[in-house]
């Protein structure tokens, strides 16, 4: 019976270290390495749409170390499909548009690890305004 419980508990010490480490490489904000070939990110304010995760304020905080003034928006010709938004000519995505700053940026790209899962692109909403959105490569 201890052999049992022995073997029990270090398959599942195992499985937990290995789906960690999967975790932390292939999903976690913070094992995040900006890629190489990405450019550095001038200093200046920048408008970002957001539309899932960050559209709450707990989530910004914890990102980006605050929850900010987020103005909602609306950014046509697009629909939200699981995590990406893809092309729809006749359908809209209700979102919020961020102002920050280039640190905060950072921040965000390493949140949605820009060049691994998302690429960021510049859009511009129902309002006129061109901003960046996130994508999924």
């Amino acid at each position: 019976m201890r052999v049992l419980r022995y073997a029990f508990a270090t398959s599942l010490g195992t499985m937990l270290v290995v789906a960690t480490y999967l975790w932390w490489v292939l999903l976690s904000p913070f094992g995040y390495e900006r890629p190489a070939d990405l450019a550095a990110i001038p200093s200046g304010e920048y408008r970002v749409f957001v539309y899932g995760t960050l559209t709450y304020a707990p989530v910004r905080w914890l990102v980006y170390g605050r929850t900010g003034s987020p103005e909602a928006a609306s950014l046509a010709g697009f629909r939200k499909q699981e995590l990406d938004l893809v092309e729809a000519p006749d359908q809209s995505v209700d979102g919020m548009v961020l102002l920050v700053d280039a640190e905060e940026l950072a921040d965000l790209d390493r949140y949605e690890r820009l060049g691994y899962r998302y690429e960021r692109v510049r859009v511009q909403l129902e309002s006129g305004t061109n901003v960046w959105v996130y994508r999924r490569l």
